[in-house]
């Protein structure tokens, strides 16, 4: 997991650029805490989260600005899938995202709150996947 922290969070300096432009402040997509379990030290700590065009922001508190700085960001489009681990982790409400080298670990605060998040992470995997271009797109529906 520390080489994706590494690669997202490398040479951060203090302007919005570092964050693809996207303004985490304002109309995001999703907000919220969760518990996360940390890169090196695997403690568990909670975090105010904000998902907002493909990006996945972490904060030490909800209450976040224009002079915010995130704790951390995680590309959202890296991720190839976003699913349950009260198995793995043995923790209710526990879910995972998974990169092709990564899988970090976090827990909401009820079952809905974890399917709410696992479903708008899923869904911002796929709009902003660069797996599939507009051109490889084919509308079956469209076809005569």
């Amino acid at each position: 997991m520390a080489s994706l922290w590494r690669a997202v969070l490398g040479g951060q300096s203090n302007n919005s650029d570092d964050y693809g432009g996207v303004e985490f402040w304002s109309n995001p997509e999703r907000t919220g805490w969760l518990t996360k379990q940390g890169e090196y030290i695997k403690t568990w700590r909670r975090r105010w989260f904000v998902l907002k065009q493909g990006k996945l922001f972490w904060f030490k508190d909800s209450d976040v600005t224009r002079v915010s700085r995130p704790r951390g960001v995680v590309p959202v489009a890296s991720c190839l899938t976003a699913k349950g681990a009260e198995d793995v982790l043995n923790k209710q409400n526990a879910f995972e995202l998974s990169t092709r080298d990564e899988t970090m670990y976090f827990i909401a605060d009820s079952e809905k709150e974890k399917e709410d998040w696992i479903n708008s992470i899923g869904r911002s995997i796929v709009q902003n996947s660069r797996s599939v271009t507009d051109s490889e797109i084919v509308d079956y529906d469209n076809k005569h």
